[in-house]
């Protein structure tokens, strides 16, 4: 059937039957090599403009979720942090979008303890979930550095597969193009499809590079991507981590093991 669409041939009579359920599955084939269809690529026109993000976090948030909503704030530029007082998820969704802003940004914890970011992309999706993990905050760590307001460099590692190059779209598009000049790195390093965040600051010339850790330093696991909004509750599953995934030991969802350092 795949050799039939290619070269534009007639469908053989005996797939006929089964050729709409076989282009489902072809579609869905993460090895598949088939072309972005930029019609329903909501990231197409990404990096013309700046970001512009809002920040929040769960209803009557403790403590330690507003410092560590704080320091998100710093590792995203063009960034407003808002207070989430009693808005309903409806409400702040549109005021997001009657604002042109491009990504709303929410945190949610556990008895304290910062255990979920949600990233939704405005006007019309996608959304992703993550799970959070041995999160760090600044004053956490030793020797810890000044943070800088300049637009960093990123680093992506080892998002091979089609699910990985688009979560890196989702987290790349966050923050805007920066200078060649800039002395700010944050990378995104998958293994085992936990993705390992760390921000630092190098000084000193090409032959001699000086690294220095800003923070804070957290993980994050991918478990679910809806098409649409947040406040939208019917709208497709693109990609969801089901329990019976987590017996495939061998099998990895973002990039490939082999390629990891």
């Amino acid at each position: 059937l795949k050799v039939a669409v290619e070269e534009g041939k007639r469908i053989p009579t005996e797939l006929k039957k089964d050729a709409i359920n076989l282009q489902k599955q072809i579609d869905l084939d993460g090895n598949a090599d088939t072309t972005i269809n930029s019609i329903d690529d909501e990231y197409l026109y990404a990096g013309v403009q700046d970001p512009k993000l809002v920040l929040t976090t769960s209803h009557d948030p403790s403590s330690r979720l507003k410092q560590f909503a704080k320091e998100i704030r710093l590792i995203l530029p063009n960034c407003q942090r808002l207070n989430r007082g009693h808005f309903v998820v409806k409400d702040l969704v549109e005021a997001c979008k009657s604002n042109d802003v491009t990504d709303l940004v929410v945190l949610h914890e556990h008895r304290g303890v910062p255990d979920s970011i949600v990233i939704c992309h405005l006007p019309y999706g996608p959304t992703a979930y993550f799970s959070l993990s041995n999160v760090v905050m600044r004053h956490d760590i030793p020797n810890v550095g000044p943070v800088q307001e300049v637009y960093p460099h990123l680093i992506f590692q080892n998002f091979t597969t089609k699910l990985g190059k688009r979560l890196e779209s989702i987290l790349k598009y966050l923050f805007p193009v920066p200078k060649p000049d800039s002395k700010r790195v944050m990378s995104f390093v998958n293994s085992e499809d936990y993705i390992s965040f760390r921000h630092h600051t190098y000084t000193g010339p090409d032959n001699k590079i000086e690294l220095s850790e800003v923070g804070p330093r957290f993980e994050m696991r991918l478990f679910e991507i809806r098409q649409g909004t947040l406040e939208q509750n019917h709208t497709n599953i693109e990609w969801k981590l089901r329990p019976y995934m987590n017996t495939a030991k061998k099998r990895y969802f973002l990039g490939d093991e082999e390629e990891e350092t």
